[in-house]
């Protein structure tokens, strides 16, 4: 059952905030918008656009001011190309898409702005105040515009937030979790580790909401290389009326929306039963609903109240029975030698079970700077459900490129089934066989060839009692200010989530 304040809403997931070859970046727009609708419900690209305090006459930083300038002239001179592609592939109920571009300050900090739809003009500010003016002059006559802080956890000066400059006329949400890392605060997961520098912690979400800014929070891929919602670089999730422009936006102004790093993690927390990024009247009685359901094991789920953690729901050892519920089965393609692209073509079908439904998990290059051969193509993923229990996809992996670093394909299976379910079919040319009394137990890995060759990796089957939380809490508040709680949840695999505050008010 659905939790009080969410009865009448649909969990959508989606990246505001990706690049591609219009201004510095990789790929054709068209690229960008055929990868977002594998994956996605609604996207923007986001041309880089104006940097008003660009640091010029430093001789170690001309090519950087160069290659800046350069992608500004391209995103100006494809801005008209930007919006017919925006307006092209929108259609309310199936995907959505707004038109932004990127405004760079040194002082102010990075900010995307947003447009209601494929019309609206880059505004080339020399500061925030002139750009909220120019803003309200676009409100008055008649359009809806958002202005959103991304890579918030950066020095203040040196790009990152100014907390003090952050007002929410026009800004609801900021954007906590990026490629370029996460903010939630100076220690937790996803370090920044761009040559920009490392994150400061008065420029962190918990720094912002202590300071007592509201707003709610979005992850974003900020990816460079035509892949909105490119696996693990960040997306977010609202909770609207209606998959249209008009449902989308106003969730975001509402600030009904959540960060991710990947997976598609449906998360519900109400306060007294009002969603999250609701602003509640004096109480000191606080009832907490939380609902999760992960897409793999469920590690530990988080209710922090005022920045700090009062309660977790940790995942206890669960019988691993996969008998009269489902299992979600992760499929991941890559290894093999490194910048060596490998095509892959799979068939797959669920026997004596259902396959109730298909959650791709697909990746893009992961490139910002300027490329001395570019890629034939950055679209080159697809996937379909051939009936009711198959599913086909074809894919490309280019091995990992550091022992570290992550760059497998990936699709996750939702089975409903018993031991003797079986997943079988082909994957490039080869025959494959495993049954759900195997992956209960473990992962099952093959090879294309002999050792050093591509693998994929049919990881264990997480049964829905790993899977799903849903918990509840009474806490007491102590009248000495507003209030405000959050929920982050994390996976044993290593993806996140996090929602936005609801606040509640002193008396």
């Amino acid at each position: 059952m659905a939790l009080s304040g969410y009865r009448h809403l649909n969990v959508y997931y989606g990246d505001l905030h990706s690049h591609c070859g219009l201004s510095y970046g990789h790929g054709a727009v068209e690229d960008a918008y055929q990868n977002a609708r594998l994956q996605l419900d609604f996207a923007s690209v986001t041309p880089h656009t104006h940097w008003p305090d660009m640091p010029e006459g430093d001789d170690r930083l001309a090519d950087v001011v160069a290659f800046h300038q350069e992608g500004f002239r391209g995103a100006a001179e494809s801005w008209s190309h930007l919006q017919e592609i925006t307006e092209a592939v929108h259609k309310d109920g199936e995907f959505v898409t707004f038109l932004s571009f990127e405004w760079h300050s040194m002082q102010h900090g990075d900010h995307n702005v947003y447009f209601k739809g494929s019309e609206g003009e880059i505004i080339r500010a020399a500061n925030l105040s002139e750009m909220r003016v120019n803003l309200r002059r676009l409100a008055q006559q008649g359009a809806q515009c958002l202005l959103i802080p991304h890579h918030i956890g950066y020095l203040s000066g040196y790009r990152g937030i100014r907390w003090e400059d952050f007002t929410s006329e026009f800004s609801p949400v900021v954007e906590m979790l990026s490629m370029h890392g996460l903010a939630e605060s100076d220690d937790s997961p996803y370090p920044y580790l761009h040559t920009m520098g490392p994150r400061d912690g008065r420029s962190t979400m918990q720094c912002g909401l202590r300071l007592g800014k509201v707003f709610g929070v979005i992850g974003s891929t900020d990816h460079h290389s035509a892949h909105p919602g490119s696996y693990g670089h960040g997306r977010m999730a609202v909770w609207a009326t209606e998959l249209s422009r008009d449902g989308i936006w106003e969730a975001i102004a509402a600030r009904r929306t959540y960060a991710l790093t990947g997976d598609r993690i449906e998360l519900a927390v109400s306060v007294n039963g009002q969603p999250m990024g609701s602003i509640l009247p004096p109480t000191r009685e606080r009832w907490i609903d939380i609902s999760v359901t992960g897409g793999g094991t469920l590690d530990y789920v988080e209710v922090l109240h005022n920045n700090r953690a009062i309660h977790r729901w940790s995942a206890h050892e669960c019988p691993r029975s996969i008998t009269d519920e489902p299992v979600k089965v992760h499929l991941e393609l890559g290894w093999g030698e490194t910048k060596c692209n490998v095509d892959w073509q799979l068939e797959l079908e669920v026997a004596a079970g259902r396959l109730l439904s298909v959650e791709p998990r697909f990746r893009g290059h992961t490139i910002v700077a300027r490329q001395s051969v570019e890629e034939e193509k950055y679209a080159f993923s697809s996937w379909e459900r051939l009936g009711e229990n198959k599913v086909r996809v074809n894919t490309r992996t280019w091995g990992n490129p550091t022992p570290a670093t992550a760059a497998a394909q990936g699709v996750c299976l939702e089975i409903l089934g018993e031991e003797n379910t079986q997943i079988r079919g082909r994957i490039n040319g080869r025959e494959v066989q495993v049954a759900m009394g195997e992956l209960r137990y473990g992962s099952r890995v093959g090879y294309l060839g002999g050792f050093l060759t591509p693998a994929f990796c049919f990881h264990r089957a997480v049964p829905r009692g790993e899977y799903s939380c849903h918990t509840s809490l009474q806490h007491q508040g102590n009248d000495i200010g507003r209030d405000w709680y959050y929920v982050r949840v994390c996976q044993k695999n290593g993806q996140w989530a996090w929602s936005s505050p609801v606040w509640v008010d002193a008396s």
